[in-house]
């Protein structure tokens, strides 16, 4: 059911591609990676006011570390979908999601109207 032109989904593709490398080498290049989950700051004896910084520091990279392996996850999901020729068909309704949606979030599983009334609804 999908509407997209060969070119148009060969330059998705590629643009998944370079965010899934992006998104791995953020990973590689922090030792505090998804597989060496160090903290970021190291919480030593210091003042309660340096610690209390220093746990805040560690959260935030935390919460920083799971919206990545998100954002990854999308990524690799998209990708899989051009392997079952599912890529650019709307997850809820069916329909093909509009070009314009996907150039801006290629890895968007809903197409704009059901992506909205999900939206709506929380």
């Amino acid at each position: 059911m999908n509407a997209l032109s060969p070119d148009q989904l060969a330059a998705l593709q590629a643009a998944l591609e370079q965010r899934k490398i992006a998104l791995l080498r953020q990973f590689a290049d922090r030792p505090n990676s998804e597989f060496n989950r160090s903290p970021a700051v190291d919480e030593v004896e210091t003042s309660p006011a340096d610690s209390a910084s220093n746990r805040t520091l560690n959260q935030l990279e935390a919460e920083a570390d799971e919206h990545r392996l998100a954002q990854l996850a999308a990524v690799r999901h998209a990708l899989a979908k051009f392997d079952s020729g599912e890529y650019g068909d709307c997850e809820s309704c069916g329909e093909p999601i509009g070009y314009s949606r996907l150039e801006a979030r290629p890895e968007a599983p809903l197409c704009i109207v059901c992506q909205t009334r999900l939206e709506q609804r929380r």
